[in-house]
């Protein structure tokens, strides 16, 4: 995800081969609206809920956290906009508009920028799609999560699959570019149940498809069940045949893994995601966003409340910025690159790397040197935070 100087608004990332990059270097926005409809029971991201959201002043704040961001980093072009959440469907196209505007303003864009949106596919939103198209938005990445009304009443959506398949019709419609998400790994379902909503899904024919396992995260209602015993653990035998499952099929669809849960035809990867997993610099705004520049990561109030309030107070919404060494920058970029089926530039890593784990990981076939760089076997990815807990220079 980032890497920078230490000379103040200058970046010197490192591409994908590991050379240093100039002032031109691909640089990423993230724009956080951080409010649901509802909470989902599986979600431990910044979300909430409110019954009431001023629009007008949501607007202003985010644009002038936006200006902050572009006085204290004002070099370009932005290579990707990925307006996350929450729910950012549920902002008024204005705002959106209004946010894409001032972003080229302040730091001009590359040709082809990659403009993402995060949507849920229900009605009300999917009316808006094309407004958000007209704003700006190229791309966006629907959250249907899965394809029968079961399993969606389980992960408490608020959307059936009729309304999301046709949310997904009137998205393929508006926007050059798709991804949807979904979650497998669901208690009671068998292998042959997602082998067939898999297919199910691959025939809808989007470039991209996001598609992660149930985990159980702190803080989040399934964690609460699953403590009360009411939420049974996926085997680890079940859950790694899913995921063989998952490899074997959009492989062969044409939609291969470049990322461990991320699928897609060549050329449709993701490039927003792509400037995390890369160590490219990269600007966060809005509640609980966080960013990678001139050698800093910032982290802004999670709470909105709180946000603005900081934001009304100092001029940005940022609650704590830290100085990156060079070992913190090159163990950041050991833990994000290796997500990545191309791993990343063995010289890059190596200072983080400890030499028995790597040796270690080496005999048992779990990583792997390429030419220049180190990758993670195929059958590692289903152990990588173990692999990656080895592979840290202690």
């Amino acid at each position: 995800m980032r890497l920078a100087t230490s000379m103040p608004g200058v970046s010197t990332s490192l591409d994908r081969n590991g050379k240093k990059e100039g002032p031109s270097a691909p640089l990423a926005l993230y724009i956080h609206w951080p409010f649901c409809v509802s909470k989902c029971p599986y979600c431990d991201f910044n979300s909430h809920v409110r019954e009431a959201v001023d629009q007008v002043q949501w607007r202003d704040a985010l644009l002038a956290d936006l200006a902050y961001e572009a006085a204290t980093y004002p070099q370009g072009p932005l290579n990707s906009i990925f307006f996350g959440g929450g729910t950012p469907s549920l902002m008024p196209p204005e705002t959106v508009a209004a946010l894409i505007e001032a972003a080229e303003r302040h730091w001009g864009f590359a040709p082809g920028i990659e403009i993402t949106l995060e949507a849920n596919p229900s009605s009300v939103e999917a009316a808006r799609f094309a407004d958000l198209a007209s704003a700006g938005v190229n791309r966006v990445s629907l959250g249907l999560q899965a394809l029968d009304d079961e399993a969606l009443r389980f992960l408490g959506r608020a959307h059936g699959l009729a309304e999301g398949l046709a949310a997904l019709d009137t998205a393929q419609a508006a926007f050059g570019r798709v991804s949807f998400d979904l979650i497998y790994a669901l208690p009671g379902k068998s292998e042959a149940a997602w082998e067939a909503e898999l297919q199910r899904a691959l025939s809808f024919g989007t470039g991209h498809l996001s598609l992660y396992q149930l985990t159980i995260e702190p803080g989040t209602r399934f964690a609460a069940l699953a403590a009360k015993g009411e939420l049974p653990e996926t085997d680890p035998d079940h859950a790694a045949s899913l995921y063989e499952i998952t490899q074997a099929l959009t492989e062969a669809a044409g939609l291969p893994a470049y990322e461990i849960s991320n699928h897609a035809r060549v050329g449709e990867e993701s490039r927003h995601n792509l400037a995390y997993w890369r160590y490219q610099p990269y600007l966060g705004v809005g509640p609980g966003a966080h960013g990678r520049r001139t050698g800093n990561a910032t982290q802004r109030h999670k709470k909105p409340e709180n946000w603005l309030k900081a934001l009304a107070r100092n001029g940005h919404g940022i609650v704590e910025e830290t100085p990156l060494s060079t070992s913190d920058e090159a163990l950041e970029r050991l833990l994000m690159g290796l997500r990545l089926r191309e791993g990343i530039p063995f010289a890059t890593g190596e200072s983080a790397i400890d030499p028995a784990g790597l040796a270690k990981m080496e005999r048992q076939g779990l990583v792997a040197r390429a030419g220049k760089r180190l990758i993670v076997a195929p059958a590692g990815m289903l152990l990588l935070d173990a692999i990656l807990a080895e592979l840290a220079r202690p």
